[in-house]
Formats: C-alpha cells, sequence, structure tokens
C-alpha cells in the first residue's frame, strides 16, 4: 500500500509538472502574438481539444510505464534490499534475493558477500564468547569456593563504596552485629549496597587517602594497603586490611577489605589479664609469707624445736605452691610483647576506654574538648589496659568518682588528658603507679611491662599537672598523630543531577511554630538521598535505593542509618546504570517502594528532613503518598538553597563544589547511603556558617531558602 501511494504521488506530480511546462509554453506563445492571430490560436486549441486530451492521456499513459519500469527495476528492489539488510543485523544467516536492474544485483551479491563474511565472524566470536564465558563461569565457581573457605572476612568495593562481592565470613560477622536485617531498614551487607552501612565513612576514606598517598610514591614493588581498627554497631571491634583495586591505567577504583573481629580477641585477652593479676598478687603473698617465716626464723634464733618444724612447713608448703603457679604461667601461651601499632580514631579509643572502665564507683564522661579528627598510632590493647590500671589506682587509692576525657591536637601531638577533682597526687606515688609491673606479657628482653613503658612504646610520654584553682588534676598522655597523607582525589564518574523545582517545600503541611522557633544547632535532622531510574518522576522514573542516617546534638550518627534497595517494577536504562552503578540483577528481590515508604518513614519521623536538591527527592516521596498510603509531612531544608544563602556570589553549588568548598571528603557519591552522608557532614559545617549570617532557627533558614534564586523557579 505504501509503494503505491509513492508510485501515484509521483505519477501525478510528474504528470502535473509536464501539463505545467506544457501550459506555460502555449501562454508565452500567446503573449507574443497580436490580438487577431491570439483569437485564432484560441480558436485552434479549443477546435483541438479531443485531440490534446487524447494526448495528454498518451502522455500519462507513457509516464507511467516509465515510471513503473523505474520502481520495478531500482525502487522497489532496493526498498526490500533495505529490509534485507535489517534481518542481517538479527539474522546473520539471511540472505537478500537478487532481482531489479544489473546494478541492483550487483548491489544484493556484494552484500549477500559481506553477509556472509559477517557470518563468518560473527561464528567466530560467539564461540570465542562462549569459551570465555565457559572459562569465566569456572574462575567465578573457583573465586566462590576460595572466599568461602577463607577465615577472614572479605568484602569487594568499588570507589562509591557499593558492595560488588563479600563471602560467607563478611556476611555472618556483620550480619551478626546488626542482629539480621532489621524492620527499621538497620544496613546489612548485600550486592549494590554501600558498605557505609556497616563502616563508617570516616574509617574508610582515611585508608583511602594512606592508599592514595602510597600509589603516588615512586616504584611499585610495594603493594600498597592500609588498615583500621573500627568498632560496629553492635560493640564488635574489627580490625580492616584494604587493598586497592587499580584499573589498566593504575587508577584507584575500587578496594578490597578483610575484616578480622577482635573482639574475642579482646576477651581472651582480658582472662589472661586476669589470670596474670591473680598469679601475681598469689605469687606477691606466698613469697611476702616465705620471707616473713625466714625472717621470723633469723629473728629468732634460740626458738623451739616445734615451732622451727612448724616455720618449716610453712616456707614448703608456700614453695610448693610458688612452683605450681609458675607452671600455671609457664603453661599460658601468647606472652610475647611485641606492640601491636594500629591506626585508629582518638575517639574510638576514648571510647573503648570508656568500656572497659565499667568499675560501680567510677563515672567517666566525655570532656568538650574532643577532637574527632585526630587519629593515632597505638597499640590500643596495650595502651587501653594500662590506662584502666591507672583509673583502678585512682578509684580505689584516691577514692576518684569521676574520669573525664579530653582529646585535642597540639601541632604533631594529640593530648589525651583524664582529668578528675579531688586532692594533689603526690609525685612519689605517681612514680610508684607508673612502674609497678602490669599483669600484662613482657617486654622482648624480659623486662616487666610498666606504665611507663606502654606510654613509651606508643612514643609518647605522660605528664601530670594540678590546677590549684579549680582543684582538678590532669594525667596528659602525648601521643604521636597518624601522619596525615595527601587529600583524597578522586574522579567523579558522573556530576550531579540537574537541579529540579516543580514542588514547594516551604508549605509543608507538618510546619509549627514550636518546631520552627528551634535552634539549628540543637534539633534532630534525617539526612537522606535517593538513587532513581531517571531523572523525570512524573514520566515514571521510580526509585531504586533510599539512604539516609540522623543528625542528633551536633553529631552525625553513621552507624544508625536506612540503607535500602527497591524494585523499581521496570527495567533499568544504561544511561542510569552508568551513573549510579546499580544493575537489575542488584534489585531482584528487592521489596517494593510500598513496603520500603513505610519503614523510612518510621525512621525519619520527629525529624527535620535534609537533602541537598531536595525537591528532586520530595517530588518521587509525593508521587507515591496516594499508593502507599504515607505523608512525609515534617519541614525540609535544602544543602542547595543554603549554600545560595551563605555563598550567594559562588557559580556552582552543587553536592560536588559545597563539599570541596567546605573540606569535606567526597567519597561514596551516586549511592543514596554515601550521598547523604557527604550531605549530612555538609549541612553540619553550614551550621555555623548560617549562624554567623544570624540565621539561628529553623524559620529563619526557611526563610532565608525562599529569598534564593532556585526557590523561585518552577517548572
Amino acid at each position: 500500500m505504501k509503494t503505491k501511494y509513492r508510485f501515484t504521488l509521483m505519477l501525478a506530480l510528474l504528470f502535473g509538472s509536464q501539463l505545467v511546462v506544457i501550459g506555460a509554453i502555449f501562454l508565452s506563445l500567446a503573449l507574443d502574438m497580436e490580438a487577431v492571430p491570439r483569437g485564432q490560436f484560441g480558436q485552434m486549441l479549443v477546435q483541438r481539444s479531443a485531440q490534446l486530451v487524447a494526448l495528454a492521456l498518451f502522455l500519462l499513459f507513457a509516464l507511467g510505464f516509465a515510471l513503473k519500469a523505474l520502481f520495478d527495476s531500482y525502487l522497489a528492489p532496493l526498498a526490500r534490499l533495505a529490509e534485507d539488510v535489517v534481518l542481517l543485523a538479527a539474522n546473520p544467516g539471511h540472505r537478500a534475493a537478487p532481482e531489479g536492474a544489473r546494478e541492483v544485483r550487483v548491489l544484493v551479491e556484494k552484500i549477500n558477500a559481506l553477509a556472509a563474511a559477517h557470518q563468518a565472524l560473527h561464528d567466530d566470536v560467539q564461540v570465542k564468547i562462549k569459551s570465555a564465558n565457559h572459562a569465566l563461569a569456572e574462575e567465578k565457581n573457583r573465586l566462590a569456593a576460595l572466599m568461602s573457605e577463607l577465615v577472614q572476612s572479605v568484602l569487594v568495593c568499588n570507589i562509591e563504596g557499593r558492595i560488588l562481592l563479600y563471602n560467607t565470613g563478611a556476611k555472618q560477622l556483620l550480619e551478626a552485629d546488626h542482629g539480621g536485617e532489621s524492620t527499621a531498614g538497620t544496613a546489612a551487607i548485600g550486592l549494590g549496597r554501600s558498605v557505609f552501612g556497616v563502616l563508617e565513612r570516616g574509617l574508610i576514606v582515611h585508608a583511602l587517602e594512606q592508599i592514595q598517598y602510597q600509589l603516588r610514591q615512586p616504584g611499585d614493588e610495594v603493594r600498597p594497603v592500609s588498615g583500621f581498627i573500627a568498632t560496629l554497631a553492635g560493640g564488635q571491634m574489627v580490625r580492616a586490611r584494604m587493598a586497592p583495586v587499580l584499573d589498566s591505567t593504575h587508577t584507584l577504583n575500587g578496594f578490597v577489605l578483610t575484616l578480622e573481629d577482635i573482639t574475642r580477641n579482646v576477651e581472651v585477652d582480658s582472662r589472661r589479664d586476669a589470670l596474670l593479676q591473680s598469679l601475681t598478687q598469689d605469687t606477691r603473698a606466698m613469697l611476702a609469707n616465705i620471707r616473713a617465716a625466714v625472717e621470723t626464723m633469723h629473728s629468732f634464733p634460740d626458738m623451739s624445736e616445734a615451732k622451727k618444724i612448724q616455720f618449716t612447713t610453712i616456707i614448703d608448703d608456700e614453695s610448693q605452691r610458688l612452683a605450681r603457679q609458675i607452671d600455671r604461667a609457664l603453661q599460658h601461651d601468647n606472652l610475647d610483647g611485641n606492640w601491636q601499632l594500629e591506626e585508629m580514631r582518638g575517639v574510638d579509643l576514648i571510647a573503648l576506654l570508656r568500656r572497659r572502665i565499667d568499675f560501680p564507683s567510677l563515672r567517666t564522661d566525655v570532656g568538650d574538648t574532643i577532637d574527632a579528627t585526630l587519629w593515632l598510632k597505638v597499640d590500643s590493647y596495650a595502651l587501653t589496659q594500662a590506662l584502666v590500671y591507672l583509673a583502678q589506682r585512682l578509684c580505689g587509692e584516691l577514692g576518684v568518682c569521676e574520669l573525664r576525657f579530653g582529646l585535642q591536637r597540639a601541632e604533631r601531638l594529640a593530648h589525651l588528658d583524664l582529668t578528675w577533682s579531688g586532692a594533689p597526687l603526690a609525685a612519689e606515688t605517681l612514680r610508684l603507679w607508673e612502674n609497678v609491673p602490669l599483669p600484662l606479657p613482657l617486654l622482648a628482653g624480659g623486662a616487666a611491662l610498666t606504665l611507663s613503658a606502654v606510654i613509651s612504646g606508643q612514643g609518647g610520654e605522660a605528664v601530670y599537672r594540678f590546677d590549684r584553682l579549680h582543684g582538678a588534676s590532669c594525667y596528659r598522655l602525648l601521643l604521636p598523630v597518624a601522619a596525615p597523607q595527601a587529600a583524597l582525589n578522586i574522579q567523579l564518574k558522573q556530576a550531579g543531577r540537574p537541579e529540579f523545582y516543580d514542588f514547594d517545600l516551604f508549605h509543608q503541611p507538618g510546619q509549627n511554630a514550636e518546631l520552627d522557633q528551634g535552634l539549628l544547632s540543637q534539633l534532630s535532622y534525617t539526612v537522606f538521598d535517593t538513587e532513581t531510574t531517571g531523572l523525570q518522576p512524573a514520566a515514571g522514573d521510580e526509585i531504586i535505593s533510599i539512604g539516609a542516617l540522623r543528625i542528633v546534638n551536633g553529631r552525625l550518627l553513621q552507624q544508625e542509618n536506612f540503607d535500602q534497595l527497591v524494585q523499581p517494577g521496570r527495567v533499568l536504562s544504561a544511561e542510569s546504570i552508568a551513573i549510579h552503578g546499580i544493575s537489575d540483577a542488584m534489585l531482584d528481590g528487592q521489596p517494593a517502594i510500598e513496603k520500603v515508604l513505610p519503614r523510612f518513614h518510621r525512621f525519619a519521623e520527629d525529624t527535620v528532613l535534609v537533602a541537598h536538591n531536595a525537591a528532586f527527592d520530595m517530588r518521587f516521596l509525593q508521587l507515591k503518598e496516594d499508593k502507599s498510603g504515607i505523608s512525609f509531612t515534617q519541614p525540609v531544608l535544602d544543602t542547595l538553597l543554603l549554600s545560595q544563602v551563605i555563598h550567594p556570589h559562588q557559580l556552582q553549588h552543587s553536592l560536588e563544589a559545597i563539599a570541596l568548598r567546605l573540606g569535606v571528603a567526597i567519597v561514596g557519591r551516586h549511592t543514596a547511603l554515601g550521598d547523604a552522608i557527604v550531605t549530612g557532614e555538609v549541612f553540619l559545617k553550614m551550621i555555623p556558617l548560617l549562624a554567623e549570617k544570624g540565621i539561628l532557627t529553623l524559620k529563619d533558614a526557611r526563610d532565608a531558602e525562599q529569598q534564593t534564586p532556585y526557590a523561585r523557579i518552577r517548572y
């Protein structure tokens, strides 16, 4: 039908064109004649009209015949050849039938020859692909078997922190810490999920900085690695080792984490300490008894024979007890005193100390002078045991009932302060405490391990001072700070999404005067982000991931997070996968948005929502209100708008640009939880900057947002 239509249209155009040309010729002839000849010429044409119509019909038939021959010889075969070429892409075995003019048949033969060559190459490639897939499957099975047998827990992540591979050990370790998948959305590991749901982002960033620094050093004979100690949400302690994954250009594009649960080791060490302490105390008592018996016998040489036998029996009994105690000590293994220096954050060391100092009569607290950015390289076990011993002496001999910890930087040193109130500590007493042997393994040379030796083993010093004005004592440890490396510089694969403002954030139904007057520094927040199938929520794009965490008392609680993949009910586009790295396979078996939103709503209730380019995320949530029955009515703050308030003359207000301005490391972009963490760190740095502009309350911030250019845009 289409060919007939084209043929008819072309014939009509050709016939009409020729009639116009003939008419133009007759008209030009008539215009060149005088009036009388012109009349005669017109009369002649009228008289010959039948012949002219017959000539026109003959012309029409001649044009039709010629045009039909042209269609049959060239146009129709070429149209069928175009369809055959399309079929060749889907079916390499298909061949076009030679037809039409000689030139067209020659073209068909050449195309068939190319198709045969293409089919041969296609078959060869398929054989190679099948062989490669078979080899890859074998490698995958061997890798899976190897990882499943590893004692260590292993995670493989891309540079955004998304988990690409994990073994059974990692799943058991990290999900046991979380008690499995909680209904509140607490993160457990899984393909496509963010590692920041189980390990704090700051630890990962620090280790990546160390590795990147090592990669920049000359020479490649040593493979760069980094390590740290982390405390999981459930209180477990793990030792992590990080190795880089490099691409063909030797650029860092991922990392491998091996995790070792050292909680049991700490418990074993604690039991060993208890044993050694018991041995030490018993040994001292026995030696005291033997010494007393010997001194008594020496002081009274004329004592009766019965008394001598009595004291000799005491010496013999205590000697045998001492020999048994020595045997017990020799049977106890792992008594070497090598220092195990590990990089860890100072705040984690203080948290460990507070857990270990669990005496009913001694309360511990954290002072205002805590620098959460400080990293130390210490033997956390030995140092913790030594300071717990010091706390025991302070509590038992000086009656100290409260111990406060402080941590601050002083150039290349960290000041770890233990502060208490009461009478000053005598210098002789302090020297005694610092040099009394601790219930710890001996040093390599067989020397007793003391508080002073432990501090020296960390490369540090200890100073005691007494503040007479406030009646407070401070035992300060001067510890070396872990050397900072070059700032993390990782190229982002994609730029941030465009600003999207077709949803009014400033008239949420949940606003109230009491909340509006709350200070920004004192409110609780839920910082969140979404990953989606595309950028058009009204056109059918769906949420595929929600990540969120809370800010309480000015602290970003990274381990109290929400991290959930969502089944969108549609196939993902290659463009969206290139941005967020989430594939269709990762979403198989994940819950639908109707099941996820109620959990996220419970996670975020009674808090102020914070997001970057919040209207984009809120629009997706708004469109699901009818289907899920969930409505997010709490106030919303947007770091995109707040950035315009703080820096109105800056041209760039993307999350990357703001983070760079405020000194926030950009790791984990384009994962929902990773973006939420970066947004939370950015927001916390914004609060004091807003205060400098007189913006102190939630209402101040919302009013300031409404005056920004982006807030006035409507689509």
